[in-house]
């Protein structure tokens, strides 16, 4: 039950950082899909999410493992998303996703105090 709490709190935390970080740095919500980044964008995500699929088997056996797994690829997809941000929106959205993803880092490298 805690876990269900940890992840509430995580969703509404980053709701919020996005939500005040959107009215400070005055930026409008766009997406890649409407840019013509749609395709690379679907086709890395894509890549990114068969090849940790592929991964998966081999690190499932040791949790720190597992931790240290879900966190690289929180990193290289969002980094991907970061990059596609700052390619095709041209305004600070990425700052939005950079944010984000340290949080998520901060939670999950700290999981293990809070369980």
């Amino acid at each position: 039950m805690e876990l269900v709490w940890m992840f509430v709190i995580l969703i509404s935390v980053m709701f919020f950082i996005d939500k005040v970080l959107r009215k400070w740095l005055g930026v409008k919500k766009k997406k890649i899909s409407e840019t013509p980044g749609k395709n690379i964008d679907r086709w890395g995500r894509g890549s990114i999410l068969v090849l940790y699929l592929c991964i998966l088997p081999f690190v499932i056996e040791d949790s720190q493992h597992m931790k240290m797994f879900i966190c690289c690829y929180f990193i290289v997809l969002m980094g991907f998303q970061l990059a596609m941000e700052r390619l095709y929106l041209k305004n600070k959205e990425y700052m939005l996703t950079l944010a984000n993803l340290l949080f998520i880092l901060m939670f999950f490298y700290y999981i293990d105090y809070f369980i």
